[in-house]
C-alpha cells in the first residue's frame, strides 16, 4: 500500500472505493418512497442515468467555455450542486437525503448508518483516523497520506475475512504523534485477526513497536544494503548501528515511563 491517488475523477470517493456507496445506495432503494417512484439501488448513483442530473451527469458542476480564457467550473444550475434529479432528492433515510448522506463526515455516518452492513466498514474508517473525512469527498482533493490510509481502512475491512499479507511504505509520514498511535492500534487488529504486516519505516516509535525488526544501513544509498539487526527491537545491540543508540534509549524511556 503506497500513497497513490485511490482515483483520479472527482467521482471517486472514501465511500465508492470502500464499496460503502454500494450499500448506502440499497438504504435509500429499499425506503417506501424509493418504492413509490420505482426507484432501485442503481438510480441513487450519480454515476447513471435514471437518477443523476442529465444537464451535469452527476457531477454537480458545469464547465464553461471561456473561448480564450481557460474554462471554468461552476455550480450547476439545475440540481444546484446535489448531483441528482428532485425525485431522487425527494427520497430519506434518516431524514436525510442522498447528496445530504454523502456530505457527512464518517464519524456523523457512524451515527447515522448505524447498520450490520456498513458497521464494519465505518469502523475501518474510524480504526485509521479517517473519522473527518467526509464520505463523498472528492478523491483527487485527498493527500498520499489519506489515500493510503482509506486503502489499509479497506484491508482491514477484508483482512477480517480473508487473511493475507498487507505491506505498507511509509505510512507514518506527515502524521501527527497521536495518529501514529491510531495506525499501531488499526496494525493490532490486522494481526490479531491473522495477518502479517510488513512495514518500510523510518520512524522509531513504530519501529519500537514492531514485533520483529530488520535495521538495514549502516548509512542510505552506497553506504547501505547491510542488515545491522534482525530479531526483536529490544534485543538490539548497543554497537549494532546508528539506529541502536536512539531505539534503546526509546525503549529505556518507556520502561522509565
Amino acid at each position: 500500500m503506497d500513497q497513490e491517488p485511490i482515483g483520479r475523477t472527482p467521482r471517486s470517493n472514501p465511500a465508492t472505493y470502500t464499496k460503502a456507496f454500494n450499500l448506502i445506495r440499497n438504504l435509500f432503494a429499499a425506503t417506501d418512497a424509493a418504492a413509490r417512484r420505482g426507484l432501485t439501488a442503481a438510480s441513487f448513483s450519480f454515476n447513471s442515468p435514471g437518477g443523476r442530473c442529465e444537464p451535469c451527469t452527476g457531477y454537480g458542476v458545469r464547465q464553461v467555455d471561456m473561448n480564450f480564457l481557460p474554462d471554468v467550473w461552476v455550480t450547476c444550475d439545475v440540481c444546484e450542486g446535489r448531483r441528482y434529479g428532485s425525485d431522487v432528492l425527494a427520497v430519506t433515510y434518516q431524514g436525510l437525503a442522498i447528496d445530504e448522506v454523502l456530505d457527512l463526515t464518517v464519524d456523523e455516518a457512524t451515527e447515522v448508518l448505524d447498520t450490520p452492513a456498513l458497521r464494519p466498514v465505518l469502523t475501518a474508517l474510524r480504526q485509521t483516523g479517517l473519522g473527518y473525512l467526509r464520505l463523498g469527498q472528492s478523491s483527487t482533493v485527498l493527500s498520499g497520506g489519506e489515500a493510503q490510509r482509506l486503502k489499509l481502512a479497506a484491508a482491514l475491512t477484508k483482512g477480517s475475512r480473508q487473511p493475507g499479507l498487507v505491506v505498507l511504505d511509509e505510512p507514518v509520514t506527515g502524521l501527527h504523534p497521536a495518529d501514529v498511535q491510531v495506525l499501531v492500534d488499526a496494525f493490532d487488529v490486522l494481526l490479531a485477526a491473522g495477518n502479517t504486516v510488513v512495514l518500510a519505516e523510518h520512524d522509531l516509535h513504530l519501529a519500537a513497536a514492531a514485533d520483529w525488526l530488520i535495521d538495514m544501513g549502516p548509512g542510505s544509498g552506497e553506504a547501505g544494503g547491510t542488515v545491522l539487526h534482525c530479531g526483536r527491537p529490544d534485543a538490539l545491540r548497543p554497537d549494532s548501528g546508528p539506529t541502536a543508540e536512539y531505539l534503546l534509549r526509546l525503549h529505556s524511556e518507556s520502561a522509565t515511563t
